[in-house]
């Protein structure tokens, strides 16, 4: 396994990053389009499975299957006790309650959910905190003040955003040095070959201001693993069997066409299709560490599998043909 540092500190994470979105049972209804959930014991295994891999980057989000995401990765590193090799990354600004103070980014919500995620966590500390959704109402000084409170109280070691714009994160930098806060280390994007627009302006900027990348979902819900082929029934309990609006734009010619050559390539180097994908991912200009949403080992051990895999400029240039730079086949936020 490859580490990086996260962005301009000297914090090394691995080149993929365990998502923990799927573990638990308590689902969300927006969560229910990301397919079955997973049982304690089995995401137990996958967490142990992945850090004796070389994995030591965990994210998940005080809001991920109510709250149980959380507790599960606190159980499995307590019981582990592999919980000081790990950097942890959680979030916040998700409803957690029938209440209209219990979401969002101001200073007593971002205070009361570090509270609630360290109890859950079962640790004393949180070495990344990200905002989950940038919140316009809230003005990004109130967060950052509040989020540089709790780094000086030993909380939390380091702050990141997520689904940031390049120009709302250049924002909270200029705002964390006119205060003196402590500012942003990452963003957390979706990023993909069926969604390229990050690389016009996140990119550059998170290059240029040293931020880490942290793609999420850079298999595209999955349909750059290859399960997914032309006029065939989605596979059973896959993030994309349910047909909706929302689905059905996945289900076109021209990314059935990326699919086609991430097929023939992973063919020429003895691997899958989605291992291709995700080596192209980790290896993109700026990217720190995808983050993989596993359900199952066998899926953990497939995306393990793309850290040994080469792309080169042959490769890129065929995935660039039908994939363009900058470009978005499939939109995501």
């Amino acid at each position: 396994m490859e580490y990086r540092n996260l962005g301009r500190t000297g914090v090394k994470v691995s080149s993929l990053c365990l998502g923990c979105l799927m573990f638990g049972t308590k689902a969300r209804a927006m969560e229910a389009q990301f397919g079955n959930e997973i049982g304690e014991r089995e995401s137990i295994r996958i967490i142990d499975r992945a850090i004796d891999a070389g994995i030591n980057f965990l994210d998940t989000a005080n809001v991920y299957r109510r709250g149980t995401s959380e507790e599960i990765v606190g159980k499995a590193l307590e019981a582990n006790g592999h919980r000081n090799r790990i950097v942890l990354a959680t979030k916040f600004t998700g409803s957690v309650a029938d209440d209209p103070n219990a979401r969002g980014a101001s200073r007593r919500h971002i205070i009361e959910q570090c509270e609630a995620s360290l109890r859950r966590l079962r640790t004393d500390r949180i070495d990344l905190y990200q905002v989950h959704h940038p919140q316009s109402d809230v003005p990004i000084d109130e967060t950052l003040s509040a989020l540089d409170d709790l780094v000086r109280a030993g909380k939390v070691r380091y702050v990141g955003s997520s689904n940031f714009h390049a120009w709302q994160v250049v924002e909270s930098l200029w705002i964390a040095k006119a205060l003196g806060l402590n500012r942003f280390v990452s963003e957390q994007p979706p990023y993909h070959l069926l969604d390229r627009r990050r690389e016009r302006e996140l990119a550059p900027m998170a290059q240029t201001y040293g931020l880490a990348l942290l793609p999420w979902s850079p298999l595209a819900s999955g349909f750059l693993s290859g399960k997914y082929r032309r006029g065939a029934r989605s596979p059973e309990g896959s993030r994309l069997s349910l047909k909706n609006e929302s689905t059905a734009r996945f289900f076109t010619e021209s990314t059935f066409a990326v699919v086609d050559v991430l097929t023939e390539l992973a063919a020429s180097k003895g691997c899958t299709p989605g291992q291709v994908a995700l080596a192209w991912c980790m290896r993109q200009p700026g990217i720190t560490s995808p983050i993989i949403g596993s359900k199952t080992m066998e899926q953990l051990e497939d995306n393990l599998g793309a850290a040994q895999v080469t792309i080169t400029a042959e490769d890129r240039a065929a995935l660039d043909e039908v994939a363009p730079p900058g470009g978005a086949l499939v939109p995501f936020l």
